[in-house]
């Protein structure tokens, strides 16, 4: 017989609805069915986050990668622009100044004339806000960057043949014109020879000649135009001492004149004749080249006569009283005595 506490209960069995019961797992637990989506929507959750995040950090790296490339680039361009705008304000600005007829080649103006004409790019810097954005003005940057180099270099260039043409021009007018000038002074130099007042000036001229021939072959310019100066300053000594030689000499030609013609003025004034002729008077006076003149009679109280002459004598020789009246000429008066009274 059984007793009250020996009975066991038997309970109804409780159903589980079948969509919570999974299939059992591997190890024989079972677990629910919902659990899996849960879990695979919680990883893709998590995937997405993850890729956010990820991206995020991509794309905040692939921007300041941006911006450094974009920065490099800028300042390239600024460094580049300022070497080529410091050639294009000092150097070239020098060379622009220089006209075809002071160089040997006049193409090397009308080049740096063309390279003058370049327009340089505009720059605008870094300003996009994304990467895309900031890659385009990196290349657009590194294009501005090798147009300045290239120009810079093509300016350079050009600059520095229109220099070099103009040296050369320098250097061949240089020569020209000291030839010319040594063919000058070596002329006057064999023509001077004896003409001038000082012959030191005609040693100062050949030595110029010889330092003059010693440099016409060089290539300073400013030695070879520092010889002709000096050729010059020689050329001028000879000339001005021929030149005081031709005065001196016309000087001592007019001194000769003058005392020629003094002497002959001197000699014309005694160049007068006196002479004296009569019955019993007649002379020559050879010291004044003259003669007097005296024609009459001794018998008679009347006589006539003439005189002519010059010279220091004065002009008139005493006449012989042969008619009683001596020397009164056409002042003297008749008296009864028969003689003649001044």
């Amino acid at each position: 017989m059984m007793n009250e506490n020996d009975k066991t209960e038997i309970l109804e069995p409780v159903e589980t609805p079948a969509e919570n019961i999974t299939e059992p797992s591997k190890d024989g637990r079972k677990c629910p069915k919902w659990l899996p989506p849960l879990v695979a929507a919680v990883c893709a959750v998590i995937l997405i986050a993850a890729g956010i995040i990820g991206w995020n950090a991509y794309s905040g790296a692939k921007l300041a990668e941006a911006k450094e490339a974009c920065v490099t680039a800028a300042d390239t361009v600024r460094n580049n622009a300022n070497e080529y705008n410091a050639l294009l304000n000092g150097d070239a600005a020098d060379a622009a100044a220089v006209k075809a007829e002071q160089v040997k080649d006049s193409k090397t103006v009308e080049s740096l004339g063309k390279e003058l004409k370049a327009m340089a790019p505009e720059y605008e810097g870094c300003v996009a806000e994304n990467a895309q954005g900031l890659d385009a003005a990196a290349v657009k940057l590194n294009e501005q960057a090798d147009w300045y180099e290239t120009h810079e270099k093509s300016l350079s260039k050009a600059v520095r043949a229109v220099v070099e043409s103009k040296a050369a021009k320098r250097l061949e007018t240089a020569k020209t014109n000291l030839t010319a000038k040594l063919d000058e002074a070596s002329k006057l130099l064999a023509d001077s020879d004896g003409k001038v007042a000082d012959n030191a000036t005609r040693d100062a001229l050949s030595n110029a000649i010889d330092a003059a021939n010693g440099l016409k072959d060089g290539n300073d310019p400013a030695k070879i135009d520092g010889a002709r100066k000096t050729l010059e300053d020689a050329i001028n000594g000879v000339n001005a001492s021929v030149q005081a030689k031709t005065d001196a000499d016309a000087q001592a030609a007019a001194a000769a004149a003058a005392a020629a013609q003094a002497q002959a003025q001197a000699q014309s004034t005694y160049s007068g004749v006196s002479s004296y002729s009569g019955d019993a008077y007649g002379r020559t006076e050879g010291s004044t080249s003259g003669s007097n003149t005296y024609r009459g009679t001794t018998s008679g109280g009347t006589g006539s006569g003439s005189t002519s002459g010059s010279g220091p004598a004065g002009g008139s020789a005493p006449k012989p009283n042969l008619n009683g009246a001596y020397g009164c000429g056409n002042s003297c008066t008749g008296k009864d005595d028969g003689y003649y009274h001044h």
